[in-house]
This record gives structure tokens, sequence and C-alpha cells, in this order.
């Protein structure tokens, strides 16, 4: 027999029901198409209340598929029919609890930050040049993953090592869900091989670490005109050779919090001050959503490790080519396909976004509709 949902779910699926209805109706309105604002924001509504619309309609016809074969079956003498009808009950049966346990999914509380656009922030950490080399590889294959989602990106700021690879870099990534595909990619992302500049052909391990950060609107973080200092200077390259000679380079200091941001990509002082404050404005919402997050503790999803900085997440052993995240405890042998921002790298982030799912779902129940 089915297990039917319970009165709350049903409750909450009947109400994104009528409000999908009530969208749908609205966008039917005369003088909506003419309103690109509305239509686009009607249209969204549409779209994220249709996912959850479709399956519960699939539910509910395949729980009545069920009952009305068990009720033609009951009514049949023929024995050969009555098996048939049984067996076309219980596919249906089966079919129902696949869309009730997709639903459940589905309600779990979607991450306000997953549509946004994102800033990724590279740094080298243990094992000097070689770190820096690693910070670098990273850097391309997040560009690389970027590029095969057809997403946009753009380096706010950099620090070239002077044999390769960054000390630092930060780079933004716009697209569809840039940041639910990226969120959990911060951490301590760990090497294991030999470097270009040992002899002995010992390997070595060395770190670099990542910081996803969701961008920020204008109206989300108040920067106050009083609370930034803005100085301009020469940008320089590896080594500190000079590279533009104008002051175009903008370092921006948020006073109260202490925040220094520094942007010299582009030549134009304009550029690179516009750079820096949707830089600054990412870094200022993340600070207030790890002190929110700080404050409820207990409801952190441990599963998927916290996301700080200092926490190892992901090992790539080169002499195995094989590719390790700690979390879900998942080991894939195409290194070389992750490294190039591949499919086998979107395979891990399917699995953290499950891991995420499933986790919420033993500790929040249905969760709340969208």
């Amino acid at each position: 027999m089915i297990d039917s949902v319970s009165d709350d779910l049903e409750s909450r699926l009947e109400e994104i029901q009528a409000r999908h209805d009530r969208v749908s109706a609205e966008m039917s309105e005369p003088g909506v198409a003419t309103d690109q604002d509305r239509l686009r924001s009607l249209g969204k509504a549409y779209a994220e209340l249709e996912e959850i619309v479709a399956p519960y309609r699939e539910y509910r016809e395949a729980v009545q598929q069920a009952t009305d074969a068990h009720e033609l079956a009951a009514l049949e003498s023929d024995p050969e029919m009555v098996a048939f009808l049984e067996d076309e009950a219980v596919k249906a049966e089966e079919r129902a609890h696949e869309i009730r346990a997709r639903l459940g999914s589905l309600l779990v509380p979607k991450d306000p930050n997953d549509g946004k656009d994102v800033i990724v922030e590279i740094r080298a950490g243990a094992g000097g040049q070689e770190a820096a080399l690693w910070a670098g590889e990273l850097y391309e294959m997040y560009r690389k993953l970027a590029e095969r989602h057809r997403w946009k990106t753009d380096t706010l700021s950099s620090s070239p090592s002077d044999l390769g690879g960054f000390k630092d870099a930060v780079l933004e990534v716009r697209g569809r869900d840039a940041y639910g595909r990226l969120k959990h990619e911060s951490g301590v992302h760990r090497v294991q091989r030999v470097p270009v500049t040992e002899s002995s052909g010992r390997i070595h391990t060395s770190t670099a670490t990542i910081a996803v950060l969701p961008e920020a609107e204008e109206v989300e973080v108040e920067i106050r005109p009083e609370d930034i200092v803005i100085d301009v200077y020469r940008s320089s390259g590896p080594g500190g050779q000079s590279v533009n000679t104008t002051d175009s380079a903008v370092r921006i200091v948020h006073v109260p919090t202490g925040i220094k941001i520094e942007c010299q990509e582009e030549r134009s002082q304009l550029q690179n001050r516009e750079k820096a404050m949707r830089y600054l404005r990412a870094r200022l919402l993340q600070r207030a959503q790890d002190e929110a997050a700080a404050k409820e503790a207990a409801a952190r999803r441990s599963q998927l490790g916290s996301g700080d900085r200092a926490e190892k997440i992901r090992t790539y052993n080169f002499p195995d080519g094989r590719v390790t995240d700690h979390r879900i405890k998942h080991t894939s042998h195409q290194l070389a396909d992750v490294l190039t921002g591949g499919e086998e790298l979107d395979g891990f982030i399917d699995r953290l976004n499950e891991a995420e799912r499933s986790q919420q779902l033993a500790e929040g129940g249905e969760g709340e509709p969208t």
C-alpha cells in the first residue's frame, strides 16, 4: 500500500498548487506582457513552482491509478485479470513512492544564495612555490568549469608568483546557479605530487585555500561613504615591476571591519574601483552570514563540513591519478578530467549537493515550501 503524504505536507502542496494557479492566471492578464520586469518575476516564480507542482500531479495520478486497479481487481472473477490488475497496482504504488520521496527533497528549503553569482578566492597555502603553482591550477580548473557551463568569469585581483601560479587570485563567476554549484568548494584543497623543483623525486604535499562568496546586491549590504577609505596607486606585476604608468590600481579599506580590498586588473581606475566594491560587498555579506551561522551553530550541516577555510576537504593525488573528497568519502580516478573542469568535477558537485539535501531532510523533515 502507498504511504500517503502527511496532512501537513498535503496542505503545503495544495498551497503551492494554488499559488502556481494564481501566478499562471496573472501571467495571462492583459498588460503583463508589456511590463518586462513583472513578466520576468512571474516567469521565475512559475518555473520554481512548476518544479514541485508537476511531480505532485504525477503523484496524485499514480495514487489514483493504484486505487482504481485495486478496486477493479476486487470486482474481477478471472484469476489472470486479477493478477494483471494487482501487478498494475503495484507498479503504480512503486511510482508513487518514488515521486513522494522526490517531493520531500524538493520541499527542502533552498539556500537563498543559490541563484547568485559568486566570487571565488584562491590562496596558496603550505608548500611555498609549489603551493602557488597549485593555486594557479585550481584557478584554471574553476575558470574552465565556468567556461563549460557558459558562465562568465572576470579576475577581480591577483598576485602572480615569480615562477608561475598565484600567491592569491580572486575570480568572479556570473551565471545560472553559479553559487548553488560552487558553494561546497570552500576549504583546503591538498595536492600530493613530485614538484617540478624536486630533484630527488620525493612526493610533496602542498595546499591552497578556496573561499566561495555569494555576490551581494547593493540593497543587501549598505556601505556608507564615511566607512571606507579609498587609495589609488600604480599597479605592479610579479617582482614589483610596473605594469601601468598611471595610478589605476585601487585599494579600499572598510574601517569598521578592517577588510582591505585591492584591485589592479584593469587599466581604468573606475573599473578597478567598481570591481573592488563588488568584492567588498561580497566579503561583508559573507561576514554577516558567518556571524548569523555562528549564532545557530547547532543547525550547521556537519556532514558536509563547515566550509571553513582551515578544513581539508579534498585531496588530489597525482601519482595515483585520483581525487578524494573527504566529506562524502568519494574518490575518482579521473584526475585530469577534474583539473580541466570536466564532467568528473560536476560529479563531485552533484554528490555534495545531494548529500546536503539528504542532511537537510534528516535534520528538518520535509522542510518548508519554497
